[in-house]
């Protein structure tokens, strides 16, 4: 027979159903037996790369390589997968490849096949002859039924015969019990080995500070994160600083946006040394914010960013100048979360003239500090621009202390405008309005500023005015001049020499010196509060101080040569003034005050106050300009208003002293009748064996407040002050009667005292009413009232009941004296709207002026202590009834104050003594 090598074409089919499968099973069949003898051919190839593997996990799960730096950790991967593959490849070359007789072989072998069948199927007869293959088909035939499953076995891995060292043996038992300690961190432990810059979860963490910083405009502590996970609200703008240490590589910022737009800046982190490192992020928006190093997610922050808007500022009512109004009210309201940096109103013309370019008008509109809102009225003065008296459309601009900025909506009003009372001085401002607003030409102009010369009057008469008036009219009438230059050239000239025309209306010439004079004061008292509002810290410096009190110097002194040039026109009016001296030095004090507090302002910070006290003085030295000789008249009224107002005052202070005086005498007898009634029960306890020092709780309330230095309420009557358990019941009378015949001679003396201030009350009543023409103040007839019961007290003998009174009408009376002040407020006049220091709404009143008041009150107090107690009595200046207690008298007056403490929880005792001992204990 031939032998060869059996193919499933070449193989018979067998007989019967399996005619057509088993071709089929066979092909199969050899597939997986040359499979499994390509295993066992490579098993000793990769036996040493599998326990070297097991070596390297067995490594990993103890962290052996990841505590190699990175890059000595990759190299080492490196090496063993190139040195694994390596290995394979030089020793997989000679592998050799299954044979078809070695995979039939090996299919009978596990088939349990006997006589290798599936050679004799592919077999061939030696001789070609009919006989012969009949034969030989029947013999495959048989043999094709004789074979049942076709198996190839499993690879035979035998680790002896490959690892003489018994390798495997340790390996397999040492990895094994590698997993079994690293638990449930076995897979991070592998993971992490087989991935240089790779963390298992379980390493410990890098430590992490986080925190956000505020932007400037919303200055604030920073907001400190928690290093795992936490959450925080802050403005746009925040800028994040994540410091991370213990960290072999470079963190990275995961951040997952909330809306459309960036949400975070740059988050590239910088190394600060080995194992450090730092990243500033500027937050831009709401997000989620995952820090990840080494592949391990090590914090998550969950940041709300509040955007930042643009503020929102509208007009209030009332904007404008009215008629008779030199100043504009410039009502706002502006908020913004942040604070307000800045505000200004913009300013153009409703009805521009054509010719001049177009202009806005910016008026700054001071803010101390950075409000978040503010809410006012600006009054600038504004009558100086040429558009002075022109409807104009404004709208407020507020810069937020973010730099954002926000619009008011348009307006409509027209500018204040200063009064002019000269008609020349009122034909050059119209001049000056038409040209600057464009409703005539420079040309023009000029022609008309010529004609206006060649009128009689002071611009003939003056030689300053008219070459003022010929420069104005050149500048506009020369052609090498740009429009523009020329006429605001003019216009600021223009409008100086209408001031100085209607300063020199009265022919004053001094006046007219002096309110110039005060007009440049102003300006640069105005100039240097504005500086230093910009210079903002550094302008409170000790040198922009001293500047500014030497510019409020010269503007005090120019306004008291105003205010002297004034009282002299008034006397050549025949306006008689009297007390002068006085008056100007009430005035010289009043503008000494306001300006020392505008420099407190200006000092603290409070540019805005400061300016506002500045523009409260513009408008008194506008009126004052403006002073008529009825205002002079009625300032003279005024005087004697004032006078005759302090006169009552007096009057009243002096009603006060002597009523006081009188329930001094009549205290000083209740006094001398307790101090007798404590000597009756001092006896008495004498007798029954009791020293002074005895029980406290037998005691009297107000031995008890003796001892402890304290005067007891009502001396007079002692059951007011005691309990009824306490101290036997004493005769209300008795207590009251007079000790001797001298009290009963001071009292009538008293009482006849008391009826003279009774009838000088009521005379000073009437005077009131006819200086007023107002009804009297219902104080008056509360204290005639008491000055009658403590008139029928004294009459009776009960100088108790007469204290009682007294001390009620020295109450009315002081409540007389603020009605009085309040009921003459606004008397008098306006002439105090432009005099400073004589103002007639809150400064007058029945009392005196201001000064006069302080004064008196700083004489009254020049010997008192805070406390209102006389100093310098005793030794050594110190106060005479001072003195250090010792330490049986502390521990005395710590008994005496629990025995107080005992009778106050006590409800049962009399409601006065009760309410009493409240309010002697609620300080304690």
């Amino acid at each position: 027979m031939e032998g060869g090598t059996a193919h499933p074409q070449d193989v018979p089919a067998p007989s019967g159903t399996a005619l057509t499968a088993f071709p089929v099973r066979l092909a199969a069949a050899r597939h997986r037996a040359r499979n499994v003898l390509w295993i066992e051919g490579a098993w000793p190839v990769v036996l040493p790369v599998f326990a070297l593997l097991a070596a390297y996990m067995i490594a990993g799960l103890l962290r052996l390589p990841q505590g190699l730096p990175d890059i000595v950790h990759a190299v080492l991967l490196a090496m063993l997968a190139g040195g694994g593959g390596g290995w394979i490849w030089w020793r997989g070359r000679r592998v050799p490849a299954p044979t078809a007789g070695g995979v039939d072989r090996r299919i009978e072998y596990a088939s349990g096949l006997a006589h290798r069948p599936l050679q004799t199927l592919g077999d061939r007869p030696a001789e070609d002859n009919a006989g012969q293959q009949a034969l030989w088909r029947l013999h495959v035939q048989r043999t094709g039924d004789g074979i049942g499953t076709l198996r190839t076995g499993w690879p035979r891995l035998s680790v002896k015969a490959h690892d003489p060292l018994r390798i495997g043996f340790v390996l397999a038992p040492a990895l094994l019990l590698a997993l079994l300690w690293a638990g449930g961190d076995a897979p991070g432990r592998l993971a992490s080995a087989f991935w240089p810059g790779l963390d298992d979860a379980a390493t410990p963490r890098p430590h992490i500070q986080a925190w956000i910083t505020l932007p400037a405009y919303a200055p604030g502590a920073p907001v400190f994160l928690d290093e795992r996970a936490g959450q925080a609200t802050v403005p746009q703008g925040a800028v994040l600083s994540i410091n991370v240490t213990d960290l072999r590589s470079r963190p990275g910022l995961r951040v997952s946006a909330v809306g459309s737009g960036p949400a975070v800046g740059p988050d590239r982190f910088r190394p600060l040394g080995t194992s450090s490192w730092s990243a500033d992020v500027p937050l831009l928006g709401s997000a989620s914010l995952t820090l990840r190093g080494r592949g391990r997610s090590l914090s998550r922050w969950t940041v709300t960013v509040l955007p930042d808007a643009a503020p929102t500022v509208a007009w209030g009512a009332g904007a404008g100048g009215a008629r008779g109004e030199w100043r504009t009210r410039l009502p706002y309201a502006a908020r913004q979360a942040y604070g307000i940096a800045s505000l200004r109103a913009e300013l153009r013309l409703a009805h521009g003239g054509g010719g001049v370019p177009i202009r806005t008008l910016s008026v700054p509109i001071p803010v101390d500090g950075r409000p978040k809102e503010v809410t006012g009225t600006a009054t600038p003065d504004l009558s100086s621009d040429p558009w002075a008296g022109e409807e104009v459309v404004g709208r407020l601009v507020a810069t937020s202390a973010s730099g954002r900025m926000g619009e008011s909506p348009e307006a409509r009003f027209r500018l204040g405008a200063r009064l002019f009372r000269s008609p020349v001085a009122k034909a050059v401002l119209d001049v000056r309005r038409r040209v600057a607003t464009g409703r005539e030409n420079r040309f023009e102009g000029a022609a008309d500023l010529t004609a206006l010369g060649e009128t009689p009057g002071p611009l003939r008469t003056n030689a300053g005015m008219v070459l003022n008036l010929a420069s104005a009219a050149a500048l506009l009438d020369s052609h090498d001049v740009p429009d523009r230059d020329a006429v605001d050239g003019a216009v600021a000239q223009l409008w100086y020499l209408a001031l100085d025309i209607e300063d020199n209306r009265k022919g004053d010439r001094a006046g007219a010196q002096a309110s110039l004079d005060v007009r440049a004061a102003q300006e640069a008292v105005a100039a240097q509060l504005d500086h230093m509002r910009q210079l903002g810290a550094q302008g409170q410096s000790a040198g922009e101080q001293a500047e500014l009190q030497r510019r409020m110097e010269t503007l005090r002194q120019a306004i008291m040569r105003r205010m002297q040039a004034l009282a002299q026109q008034a006397l050549r009016a025949h306006t008689a003034i009297p007390n002068l001296p006085g008056l100007t030095q009430d005035g010289d004090r009043a503008l000494s005050r306001m300006m020392q507090q505008m420099q407190d302002d200006a000092r603290n910070g409070r540019s805005a106050d400061a300016m506002q006290k500045l523009q409260q003085m513009e408008d008194m030295l506008e009126r004052m300009r403006n002073a008529t000789p009825q205002d002079m008249a009625s300032l003279v009224q005024q005087m004697q208003a004032r006078q005759q107002a302090r006169e009552q005052g007096d009057a009243l202070q002096d009603l006060i002293r002597r009523q006081s005086g009188l329930l001094d005498r009549s205290q000083s007898r209740l006094d001398r009748v307790r101090r007798l009634q404590e000597q009756q029960d001092a006896a008495r306890r004498a007798a029954r064996g009791e020293g002074a020092d005895g029980d406290l709780s037998t005691m009297p309330t107000a031995e008890l407040l003796r001892q402890l230095g304290l005067k007891p309420p009502d001396a007079g009557d002692g059951s007011a002050a005691s309990g009824g358990q306490d101290t036997p019941s004493t005769d209300a009378g008795q207590a009251e009667a007079p000790s001797g015949p001298e009290d009963g001679e001071g009292q009538r003396a008293d009482r006849a005292v008391q009826h003279a201030l009774g009838r000088a009350l009521t005379e000073l009543q009437q005077e009131f009413k006819g200086l007023t023409g107002k009804e009297p103040p219902s104080g008056f007839t509360d204290a005639e009232g008491a000055m009658k019961d403590a008139r029928t007290a004294l009459t009776g003998g009960h100088d108790a009941a007469a204290a009682d009174a007294q001390r009620k009408a020295l109450a009315d009376l002081q409540k007389t004296g603020q009605q009085m002040r309040q009921a003459m407020k606004g008397s008098g006049g306006g002439a105090g709207s432009f005099f400073p220091g004589f103002a007639s709404g809150s400064e007058s009143g029945g009392a005196g002026t201001p000064d006069d008041d302080a004064a008196a009150e700083d004489a009254a107090k020049g010997d008192q202590d805070p406390l209102g107690r006389k100093t310098g009595e005793g030794k050594d200046g110190l106060d005479a009834d001072t003195h250090v207690p010792d330490t049986i008298s502390r521990e005395r007056a710590r008994e005496i104050e629990q025995e107080l403490r005992r009778r106050d929880s006590d409800r049962t005792r009399p409601r006065e003594e009760l309410e009493y001992l409240d309010r002697l204990l609620k300080p304690f």
